[in-house]
């Protein structure tokens, strides 16, 4: 269906290796900074970095479902997971063909809807610039400025778009509603004049705060995107997994953000030019989108189940293809000291795609990820949703309903089945 902003009148919608990192404590929290007026146009080579926030850009969608904005504002809401008392912003045009002309840019902690906190927002520069403007294919990093940010604080990214545009860059399943204003710069005003609501996040791809901390970089397909979950409530697996590092380890640990860089539809080897939206593969995006992103210490890894429903029936895609896929991610993330957390794949008896030969391969691929060495530990998803009854088949409790995604209980149990000895 056309992806169309919505009217107001509408509801918005492994175990082998075992060197885990240590860290030392973390420094005490500092007292609430007020917004500086004018922000740090350069980043001391000192100033430690880390991802509190991201999402994996995509696209660009097909004409019927692109979305467009001509001299308006978008303010989207990103749900950090560590605080910090400075932040940065990663806008991106990476799929653009085009550039792209930012007029103005503001960050604040959100309040409620598309309502900024007034005493806690301040404007965003480039290179001590108030606007920008992004190559087609390149990204953007704002210069940094004082805001201090709490943990699990929805922070409001607003972006003024001067000219008439396209959402070629997007992420599309954002599960978290996003606001379009009516005509005019509106990026530091409190009170968004909103036009529309969308449920995507178009030109942004990550949120980082300064300190000593350090970020797991979730990446995979609609199982770590949070499809079927419950949209505005963060239940999606990385974000019960945000809560459970927080609430749960030793007091004095080093903050940890985590990265949600999964996309619906997304695939480890292959890429449909029919689903753009559905991204580059993980093989393609994984400099991107893991070794990029701003202190990442660990990496989780939940894919494979696309390559294995997409592939012909007849003949799906071997396990052999898979598990060289798999080892790659390993290589590459360890050659940057990345620990790598392998999750196996879900079940997904009696959805549209299940086979039995299907299920032979993810049965194969999941004794391996468990068995084969690889992985710096394993977290086995496929056990903690498995029917016991049935193990090819989601447990009822925690299926959404089409017996392949979760419900937020599902989420929640995937969250709770990931080790948490891997961060201490």
């Amino acid at each position: 269906m056309p992806r169309q902003q919505q009217d107001l009148s509408q509801n918005p919608p492994a175990l082998a290796r075992r060197d885990f990192l240590r860290a030392g404590p973390a420094l005490a929290a500092a007292a609430l900074v007020l917004p500086s007026a004018t922000p740090h146009a350069a980043t001391s080579p000192l100033e430690a970095w880390f991802a509190t926030w991201g999402t994996a850009p995509a696209g660009p969608p097909t004409s019927s479902n692109m979305l467009s904005f001509s001299n308006q504002t978008l303010r989207l809401i990103a749900h950090a997971s560590a605080g910090g008392s400075r932040v940065r912003v990663r806008l991106t045009n990476e799929m653009g063909s085009t550039p792209l002309r930012i007029g103005a840019a503001n960050i604040g902690l959100r309040t409620s809807g598309a309502s900024v906190d007034a005493g806690w927002q301040v404007d965003l520069s480039f290179s001590g610039r108030p606007s920008a403007v992004i190559p087609s294919g390149a990204a953007l990093l704002s210069d940094p400025v004082n805001l201090s940010v709490p943990g699990f604080a929805d922070l409001a990214i607003s972006i003024y778009l001067p000219d008439s545009v396209q959402a070629t860059t997007i992420h599309d399943m954002a599960q978290q509603t996003g606001y379009v204003s009516s005509a005019g710069n509106f990026a530091s005003t409190p009170a968004l004049p909103v036009q529309s609501t969308i449920s995507s996040w178009p030109f942004l791809a990550e949120v980082d705060v300064a300190g000593t901390g350090a970020s797991v970089v979730a990446i995979g397909d609609s199982i770590t995107d949070g499809a079927h979950s419950i949209g505005n409530v963060n239940h999606r697996w990385p974000d019960y997994l945000a809560r459970r590092l927080q609430t749960e380890r030793p007091g004095g640990s080093l903050p940890i953000g985590v990265v949600n860089r999964g996309i619906a539809g997304n695939s480890m080897l292959t890429e449909y030019s029919t689903a753009l939206i559905a991204g580059h593969s993980v093989a393609a995006r994984f400099d991107r989108d893991v070794l990029a992103t701003a202190g990442t210490r660990w990496l989780a890894v939940l894919i494979g189940i696309n390559d294995i429903c997409y592939s012909p029936s007849a003949s799906p895609i071997p396990v052999a293809d898979l598990i060289a896929g798999y080892q790659q991610l390993v290589n590459r993330a360890h050659t940057r000291g990345i620990t790598v957390l392998g999750a196996t794949m879900t079940p997904f008896g009696g959805h549209t795609y299940y086979l039995p030969q299907r299920e032979s391969v993810r049965s194969q691929a999941n004794d391996w990820i468990r068995n084969g060495g690889a992985f710096d530990a394993v977290a086995d998803f496929d056990l903690a949703l498995r029917d016991p009854a049935q193990p090819n088949r989601l447990n009822p409790t925690y299926d959404s309903g089409d017996h392949l995604h979760p419900n937020d209980a599902g989420y929640q149990a995937l969250a709770n089945a990931v080790p948490l000895g891997l961060f201490a």
